[in-house]
């Protein structure tokens, strides 16, 4: 029995966590969420590191919050198979490389990748044992969208965005592993710790 336990816990530290598909519409409670998770577990997650070919924004630091890469390389970088998905926005490529992924997975914390639905149909595709999960308000109108920089016309781009996205999950109810709907925030919290327990547990017997 002793050596059965020993053997399972030896797999369990070789495997390397599941990495982390998060996705969900503006103002859903997706950030709030994954915020408090990672203060509660500091040493637990790491976000993967994304390219894009926008320029960075005041504060913002290459290899930090982007790989901030030229157009052209980053489409030299998708013709050679380096993204696990890319999507256009806005007129900018924004993608997820495989090394990045890589990178995280081997320092033994959850890789998490926060990503449009256009990005997690991509990955749903790829060789990535994921974890999808998707957070969300109950309605597009309790969702709470209001940003400083807001205008209506950027208001109304990302509620049709939203809608068009939510259409395709209902389309499509395998595209995530857990739909954990916002109406109570420590209700939700406990849905999103549940659904991710194993890996927690692995980073902190680690």
């Amino acid at each position: 029995m002793y050596l059965t336990r020993l053997v399972y816990n030896l797999a369990r530290q070789t495997m390397p966590c599941r990495p982390l598909v998060l996705s969900g519409p503006s103002g859903g409670g997706k950030s709030t969420i994954l915020t408090r998770a990672m203060k509660e577990y500091p040493e637990s997650f790491a976000f993967s590191v994304s390219h894009t070919t926008r320029q960075p924004r005041t504060g913002e630091i290459h290899g930090i919050h982007y790989y901030f890469t030229e157009r052209a390389e980053m489409e030299q970088m998708i013709n050679s198979g380096e993204f696990l998905e890319h999507a256009q926005f806005g007129g900018n490529i924004y993608g997820t490389s495989k090394t990045s992924v890589a990178n995280v997975e081997n320092t033994g914390k959850i890789c998490v990748l926060d990503i449009e639905l256009q990005g997690v149909k991509n990955i749903k595709n790829s060789h990535l044992n994921a974890r999808y999960i998707l957070i969300r308000a109950p309605s597009l109108k309790s969702s709470r969208w209001a940003r400083g920089t807001e205008t209506p016309e950027t208001l109304a781009k990302r509620l049709k965005h939203a809608e068009e996205d939510l259409r395709e999950v209902e389309k499509d109810p395998t595209l995530f592993d857990v739909v954990i709907i916002n109406d109570d925030l420590e209700r939700a919290y406990k849905q999103f710790i549940d659904a991710i327990k194993d890996d927690l547990n692995q980073t902190i017997c680690q």
